[in-house]
């Protein structure tokens, strides 16, 4: 074997659970051209790689559902706001939306959700999942919670630090407490039926939800994909697509009836 080949798969070893990702649509850059492309930030691929998967690109464009019966896997990845016309809302000044992306990535949710699909949604991938199932989202956070400071500066990553709901996907990964990184100005307001919240921050944030019902499926509003340190929830998720490719049973879902309030995540 030569310096840069790649060694063989071993025959006995498992596959690695093929993983899509949803992506962006828009002007871009490369080279000598500046044209429309289907891009996605690295940290998202990195991640999957890191936590064992192999991920594969799904563009907003020629959505087709049935896609998800070639894949163990979904992550909904973060971007542009949700067009609040998807939960009869008018925009707010600040809100900038993609409503073809929201039209792909709703249809793969939903889809994901029928056919038991494990479902990783982040940022805007956890408001994808919301609205998608019929709850509704704050358009700019600064109009209801002033102090808060999840936007810092533009392209600056913020730190959200939460508490869990015992017996969730997130406590089982991450434990009662975590901090992970966070750039968004739009959070959960009504949470859907069929969703649990499973993490707040202490103001009160919405920080993860989960299924309460069917397959795994968990939608985080911060960026897990930013802490190259930590691939927990890449791996629970991996772990989730490995079992839903062996026809494995998923693990069982949160108890929504058990007493979970923001005041709990106190960092005092």
């Amino acid at each position: 074997m030569t310096r840069n080949q790649t060694p063989a798969p071993d025959p006995g070893s498992s596959p690695r659970p093929r993983i899509a990702l949803t992506t962006y649509l828009q002007d871009a850059k490369w080279g000598v051209w500046d044209a429309r492309a289907a891009v996605l930030p690295a940290a998202y691929l990195e991640a999957v790689v890191a936590a064992g998967g192999t991920p594969l690109l799904l563009p907003p464009i020629g959505t087709d559902t049935s896609v998800l019966d070639l894949v163990d896997g979904l992550i909904v990845v973060g971007g542009a706001d949700v067009d609040p016309g998807n939960y009869d809302a008018e925009p707010h000044p600040s809100t900038r939306s993609q409503p073809a992306r929201d039209e792909h990535d709703i249809a793969l949710t939903l889809a994901a959700l029928e056919k038991g699909v494990p479902l990783f949604a982040i940022c805007r991938g956890a408001q994808i999942l919301n609205v998608a199932l019929g709850g509704n989202l704050i358009q700019h956070v600064p109009d209801v919670l002033p102090e808060a400071n999840y936007q810092p500066a533009s392209g600056v990553y913020g730190e959200v630090q939460f508490g869990t709901r015992p017996g969730s996907i997130i406590a089982e990964h991450l434990g009662e407490r975590a901090s992970a990184p966070v750039y968004h100005h739009q959070i959960l307001d009504r949470v859907a039926e069929g969703l649990c919240v499973t993490a707040y921050a202490a103001d009160g944030t919405i920080e993860a939800v989960e299924s309460t019902q069917g397959s795994w499926a968990l939608g985080v509003q911060f960026h897990p994909e930013q802490n190259r340190s930590d691939v927990r929830l890449f791996e629970g998720f991996i772990e989730a697509a490995r079992r839903y490719r062996d026809g494995e049973p998923c693990a069982e879902r949160v108890d929504p009836t058990t007493e979970f309030k923001p005041t709990e995540t106190s960092w005092a």
